[in-house]
């Protein structure tokens, strides 16, 4: 009675539910591993202009770009170089200047010829002259002054003013002017008297050459004009702010430039993920849709798969990003070499694509980094297969390295930025990267096999030996069943070669597919004494029928007290599937009278489940053609084609192998392979004549 996970388990539409739970799993936490910052060295900080460095930023990679800012320094110091332009001075200001002196010594005169006015009066209406400040002295001294005295004042006044005004005169150059004025004054003039000259001169003094912005404003442009770009540039690991320092805004430029400034928006970082993560997610899935391949049936390889493709995903994000030498360290081809290991070459290749791409995400050098993980991936799981020898994974690894050492050449011979030194580190980083990725590929091999109970090519030669407990326990119990499987075994290999299914895990599987069968060994017809075979018939039919199906349960007991590999016991639980004890049926029926209503069908049919894999459901052919053979003893080819017809027809009408995977072109190229090396085997054989001596030593012992 199969139980509610077994159900579960073998439900196709579970299956499909929980592989597309996973695609979505791994598809939201890839996006998370690519959006959230979880690298050791952030690649952003929420920096500032004038805010404080909180460690030391160096540039990622070498880089020569426009710098806006100190091209903006430039233009500003080229406009602040240009001189202010001021047109050529003008006659028409000189005029009305020496015309307002005229106005103001004109009023003085009515004040002074005043007869009506008190002198406190007169004092009064020179303090209210607008244009100039008279000072109290100057003011009693103008008053004081004869006739005489005052026209020689306002002609050197005058005289004064038009001499200074007819020279080109600035709005910056009026106080010096101003300043000259009591170097020109006649020294026959007394202190007072030159004083008053000053203060009668100077508030008409101005400037006559006027400041033309317009014309400045096209000269500053001009200027600007001619600014080409300022160039900024960084070489690789040179330092961009230390900690501690203010930035600056040309430093804020080159921080914001290599990406080390957090947006403040996170939509831009969101998208550009999100579309890198959905293609690739509908590139698995497209693709498994398409290829029915192991181990997208087994949900345990599944989940296994999808749990290392994050450790290995989350680990690197962390790592990789914004370090010079340790993306080139880091031992991303491991994960290759796991799957190829563990599984197979296109399930590796399929998701080193993935994990290569989605790791070099955003990276400065992403293309560099992709091709790297990409092919050093590719070759050291191309060279270690299926890792059958120690030495595979040696090799492995320095192929790996050497493909990742190409990669690293063919970038950086055109970098000049790169010298030899640094080349040099990096190839050195990429041997110590292929040798350790073969090594935790290795570790993680035997973990697997120990912990995890996965089955991996050098745990199936361990347990393939024959000194191994469990095969010596089939041998001693049930000589005739270990005979049986060498010959299932050398059968089933040769069809799983022909259709390039997995020849080492089908031939272990093959050897201890019957090991139930020690438990009761006397029982079944292979382990009986030549012309003393017991066929059950004194026992009852379903009482038979069950002792001989309890031999899967027995083999998956023993299995478990031996710590086989789930992969092994699926092949003790699979190989008959749920195909029906015909000998044992037919008897029931024919006790019964041929009554079908009389007899319970399910009591002889074996538990299954039904063959989930290719593997598998070669073992269910071959073991079926092997028995079959040895039972009707085959002359001819044809005979043995025939032979080979039938069993795999029953398969198919039966539906064993609806769930195996299997095509109708593998099922030909099965039964083509079958037929070969069974002809060896079946062949006939002569019988050799016996010499003389052996016919003389045969009277003689009689």
């Amino acid at each position: 009675m199969p139980t509610l996970f077994s159900r579960f388990y073998h439900s196709l539409k579970i299956r499909q539910v929980y592989r597309t739970i996973l695609v979505l799993v791994a598809a939201a936490f890839s996006l998370g591993a690519l959006v959230f910052p979880i690298e050791l060295r952030p690649s952003s900080y929420p920096l500032a202009v004038g805010s404080v460095a909180g460690t030391d930023i160096t540039a990622p990679y070498a880089a020569t770009f426009d710098s806006e800012v100190l091209t903006q320094k430039a233009k500003d110091s080229a406009a602040n170089s240009v001189s202010p332009i001021y047109l050529p001075s003008d006659p028409a200001i000189t005029r009305a200047q020496i015309d307002n002196l005229h106005i103001v010594l004109n009023y003085i005169d009515t004040v002074r010829a005043d007869s009506l006015s008190s002198q406190d009066q007169k004092l009064d209406d020179l303090s209210k002259i607008s244009s100039i400040t008279l000072s109290t002295d100057s003011a009693a001294l103008i008053l004081q002054l004869s006739e005489a005295e005052w026209e020689k004042v306002e002609s050197e006044s005058l005289s004064i003013l038009e001499q200074i005004m007819r020279k080109s005169i600035r709005d910056y150059q009026i106080q010096d002017n101003r300043n000259s004025v009591p170097n020109l004054i006649d020294l026959s003039f007394s202190d007072l008297e030159s004083k008053l000259i000053q203060e009668l001169v100077n508030p008409f003094i101005t400037g006559n050459s006027l400041y033309s912005e317009k014309d400045t404003d096209v000269a500053k442009e001009t200027a600007i004009a001619a600014i080409t770009p300022v160039k900024t540039s960084y070489i690789q690991g040179q330092a961009i702010v230390l900690r501690g320092q203010v930035i600056k805004d040309e430093q804020y430029e080159a921080l914001n430039y290599f990406g080390f400034v957090k947006p403040q928006s996170k939509l831009s970082e969101l998208i550009a993920p999100l579309l890198i993560v959905v293609l690739l997610a509908g590139f698995v899935a497209l693709y498994f849709s398409r290829r029915k391949i192991y181990p997208i049936s087994d949900l345990r390889s599944l989940t296994l798969i999808t749990i290392m493709y994050l450790i290995f995903l989350f680990a690197a994000r962390a790592v990789i990003p914004n370090r010079t030498v340790l993306p080139y360290l880091f031992p991303l081809p491991a994960f290759a070499m796991l799957l190829v290991s563990l599984f197979n070459l296109e399930v590796a290749t399929v998701f080193s694509i993935v994990l290569s791409v989605l790791t070099a995400f955003g990276l400065s050098n992403s293309v560099e980094i992709t091709l790297f993980y990409l092919f050093s991936s590719l070759i050291g799981a191309l060279v270690l297969g299926k890792g059958r020898k120690i030495s595979s994974f040696f090799w492995a690894g320095i192929m790996s390295a050497t493909a990742g050492s190409l990669i690293i050449l063919s970038f950086r011979f055109t970098d000049n930025t790169t010298d030899l030194l640094g080349m040099t580190t990096l190839i050195g980083a990429t041997l110590l990267n292929g040798l350790a990725s073969a090594s935790i590929t290795l570790l993680f091999q035997f973990l697997a096999a120990q912990i995890l109970g996965l089955t991996t090519p050098l745990n199936l030669l361990e347990i393939s030996r024959p000194d191994n407990p469990l095969l010596q326990f089939i041998l001693q119990n049930a000589p005739g069943t270990y005979q049986h499987s060498l010959q299932v075994s050398n059968l089933a290999e040769q069809g799983a070669k022909a259709i390039g299914a997995d020849q080492l895990l089908t031939r272990v599987g093959a050897l201890y597919h019957d090991c139930g069968k020690g438990v009761n060994a006397s029982f079944f017809i292979e382990n009986q004494i030549p012309g003393k075979i017991n066929s059950h018939e004194d026992m009852d039919p379903s009482e038979a029928a069950a002792t001989i199906i309890h031999h899967v349960r027995d083999g998956v007991n023993l299995a478990d007290r031996h710590h086989l590999p789930p992969r092994i016991k699926d092949f003790i639980r699979e190989h008959h599937g749920t195909a029906l004890t015909r000998y044992q049926y037919s008897r029931a029926l024919d006790l019964a009278g041929g009554d079908r209503a009389k007899v319970d069908e399910q009591l002889f049919h074996y538990p299954g489940p039904k063959p989930q894999s290719k593997e598998t459901a070669l073992l269910m052919l071959a073991d079926g053609c092997e028995a079959r053979a040895r039972a009707e003893l085959p002359k001819t080819d044809e005979e043995l084609r025939i032979l080979i017809k039938k069993v795999i027809d029953g398969c198919i009408q039966e539906g064993q192998l609806e769930e195996s995977s299997l095509t109708l072109k593998d099922i030909k190229i099965i039964a083509d392979a079958f037929f070969h090396a069974m002809l060896n085997t079946h062949h006939p054989r002569l019988k050799y004549p016996e010499t003389a001596n052996q016919l003389s030593e045969t009277n003689e012992k009689g």
